[in-house]
C-alpha cells in the first residue's frame, strides 16, 4: 500500500512537471517571434517597443526558472559525469538520491531562504519597470524565483522516490527509462 502511494506521488510530481515543460517549450518560440517583431519595428520603421522588448526577458527568465525542472527530469541538465557514466544501475541511484539530499535540496532551501524577502519586498513596492512604457509587473517576475526551487525540490523528491523504489525491487531502473522516453521522443 505505501509503496503504491510513493509511487502515485512520484508519478503525479513528474506528469506536472512534464506538462509544465511542454506548456512552457511553447514560450520560446513566443520569445523567438517577440524579438524579431522588436527588430522589426526598431529598424524597419524607427520605433521604440519598450514593453515588447522587455516580455522577452520575462519570458526567457519564465523559461529558465520554470523549465530547470523539466530538464532535470528528462536529465538535460549540465552534469560532471566523468565517474557517473561507468557506474551499475544501484550504483547511479544512490548517487542520484545523494545529490538529492546533500545538494539539490540544499541549494533549492538556500536560493528560497535568500529569495523570499527580496520577493515579499518587490510585491509590496510592486516594482516595475524603470524605462518608461516598460512592464509595471516586475514583481510578478520576481516570483519565479520562488517557483524555481519549488519545482527542482519536487522534480528531485519524485526522481528520489523512483530511486529508492529501483533500490528496493518495486520499480525499473529511473535511468533506463529516462533514456528510453528520450529515445521515444526523439523517434517521435
Amino acid at each position: 500500500m505505501f509503496i503504491q502511494i510513493l509511487k502515485k506521488i512520484a508519478s503525479s510530481i513528474e506528469w506536472l512537471i512534464e506538462m509544465m515543460g511542454k506548456l512552457i517549450a511553447w514560450l520560446t518560440l513566443l520569445m523567438v517571434t517577440t524579438i524579431v517583431l522588436v527588430l522589426i519595428f526598431r529598424h524597419g520603421f524607427e520605433l521604440s517597443a519598450i514593453a515588447l522588448a522587455e516580455s522577452v526577458t520575462y519570458m526567457h527568465a519564465t523559461v529558465f526558472m520554470l523549465g530547470s525542472a523539466y530538464a532535470l527530469k528528462h536529465n538535460s541538465h549540465v552534469r560532471v559525469d566523468v565517474f557517473y557514466q561507468k557506474f551499475s544501475a544501484r550504483k547511479k541511484a544512490w548517487v542520484e538520491i545523494f545529490g538529492f539530499t546533500f545538494l539539490l535540496l540544499p541549494v533549492c532551501w538556500f536560493i528560497y531562504f535568500y529569495t523570499v524577502n527580496t520577493v515579499a519586498l518587490n510585491w509590496a513596492l510592486e516594482t516595475g519597470s524603470n524605462d518608461p512604457g516598460g512592464i509595471p509587473y516586475l514583481y510578478i517576475l520576481m516570483s519565479l524565483m520562488l517557483l524555481l526551487p519549488i519545482t527542482l525540490v519536487l522534480q528531485g523528491l519524485a526522481s528520489t522516490i523512483n530511486n529508492v523504489l529501483f533500490l528496493l525491487g518495486h520499480a525499473p531502473d529511473p535511468n533506463l527509462v529516462a533514456h528510453q522516453s528520450k529515445g521515444d521522443e526523439a523517434h517521435a
